[in-house]
């Protein structure tokens, strides 16, 4: 019996090794490996809506201000007006500023602090007001609260590579002009792409609130603006592939093209950018005592001081721009 069921067992060993052989065998399943989609910034507008309206308005002379009544006065001898009453009695100034432009005002992160050149240029005020730069407070905004922070109180002053315009001066008064830009394109090393005019039909990105992506629209040759909250959104984005280029000012684009190697600055200036200090419309007293500041600022060099200390790459320091008055 043991030798029948030894045979019994290895032929049907036999016969499941037989049938085994010639049988296919199952698929091996392995998941998809299909890559997410890269995150976006967010309050991306893709294409962004620009705003209905005429365009630009050409009926005033934007780079004029109100002459200032003297040179600033000593700090706590104030002159007489209501808006600089309520900022001495709150014994601070506040000030609008950018956390995300590198070189004009951006967030260290050596030491965590606000820095650039229109930060430095609000402490000078604060410094003119109390004889103590410290006594500001920097907020943080976007470029499309700029106009916003103002009609609403919550600054007294904006300093934010902001463009004087026709447009801009009926809702806000402005500083004589302290810098004076243009607005070019940048672009990946590797981009064939020379200028605006190269980007047909291509996205181009700008931040929302911006005279960046009017003037984009603008071109001729038709690319589509692409709108963001802040300019390192428009990096991100260049850096993903989502857009062929981003076009503003060359102040703010150098400061990306240092953050960034593997972008550059292409193609010659399209527009001209005069950059003021934002205030209130009725604030016409703060208004002269800025440009008196400013009238110091380019007189004894501390203009230039910042320009060299913030701006270098841009190149040597240009003479300040001149003031031009209206009165």
């Amino acid at each position: 019996m043991r030798r029948v069921a030894a045979a019994l067992t290895a032929a049907l060993l036999a016969a499941t090794v037989a049938g085994c052989a010639g049988a296919t065998e199952p698929p091996v399943w392995e998941p998809t490996r299909a890559e997410p989609p890269a995150p976006r910034p967010v309050g991306v507008e893709d294409p962004a809506t620009i705003p209905d309206g005429p365009g630009a308005d050409d009926s005033c002379e934007p780079r004029e201000s109100l002459r200032p009544d003297g040179p600033p006065p000593p700090p706590g001898e104030m002159p007489a007006g209501p808006t600089m009453a309520e900022i001495v009695e709150r014994g601070r100034l506040r000030v609008g500023v950018d956390q995300n432009t590198y070189l004009f005002g951006f967030r260290d992160p050596h030491t965590g602090e606000l820095a650039g050149f229109d930060i430095d240029l609000a402490r000078e005020i604060a410094r003119a007001l109390f004889g103590d730069p410290d006594r500001v407070q920097l907020i943080a905004i976007s470029s499309a609260d700029r106009i916003p922070a103002i009609e609403s109180g919550q600054v007294d002053l904006v300093v934010r590579t902001m463009t004087m315009t026709c447009d801009r001066w009926q809702r806000v008064a402005f500083s004589t002009e302290y810098f004076t830009a243009g607005q070019r394109v940048l672009v990946r090393r590797d981009s064939p792409v020379t200028g605006i005019e190269d980007l047909g039909g291509q996205k181009v990105c700008a931040a929302a609130g911006s005279t960046s992506l009017r003037a984009i629209a603008a071109v001729p040759a038709r690319p589509v603006p692409v709108s963001v909250v802040d300019w390192t959104d428009c990096l991100v984005l260049l850096q993903q592939g989502d857009v062929a280029a981003i076009s503003t000012d060359d102040s703010i684009l150098a400061g990306m093209a240092a953050q960034d190697p593997t972008t550059h600055v292409v193609g010659d200036r399209f527009t001209t950018e005069p950059y003021g200090i934002a205030m209130a419309r009725d604030a016409e007293d703060l208004v002269r005592f800025v440009n008196a500041v400013l009238e110091r600022l380019r007189a004894d060099g501390t203009w230039t001081e910042l320009y060299e200390r913030w701006l270098a790459a841009l190149g040597p320091a240009p003479d300040p721009p001149t003031a031009r008055y209206r009165d």
